[in-house]
């Protein structure tokens, strides 16, 4: 079981800003702001952003993977929908998609800093 995960970012208010939008269908709100560190929870930060301004983009193809539970098939279309307004990239529409064991529905996109973030809701049977 994973407790937390940290992103690092180049601009950090852009960056809460965006994740603020996309973690909000999702169920998380910003719990806590520092000067180099924003963190995003339920009941305490799970996601965390820091500051590092001197990073570059990531190509294509690299960089982190994020996949997050949401509650239902609207919540992922909301998560996608923000992420999109909020200047980040479709990487994956909403929809059904196949895993090693089950189907499941997700959606996947591309934070401003090139990071993949997936939302994704699997059937309760």
């Amino acid at each position: 079981m994973i407790d937390h995960l940290s992103v690092s970012v180049r601009d950090l208010a852009a960056a809460a800003a965006f994740y603020e939008a996309v973690l909000s269908p999702l169920g998380y709100r910003r719990l806590v702001e520092r000067e180099a560190t924003v963190g995003f929870g339920k009941r305490y930060p799970e996601v965390w952003l820091n500051h590092r301004p001197n990073r570059s983009p990531e190509p294509a193809d690299t960089g982190l993977h994020i996949c997050l539970r949401a509650r239902d098939q609207t919540s992922v279309q909301a998560f996608h929908q923000a992420a999109l307004d909020h200047g980040g990239a479709d990487d994956g529409p909403p929809g059904p998609r196949q895993a090693a064991i089950t189907g499941y529905y997700a959606a996947f996109v591309r934070d401003l800093d090139g990071n993949t973030i997936e939302a994704a809701t699997f059937p309760t049977e």
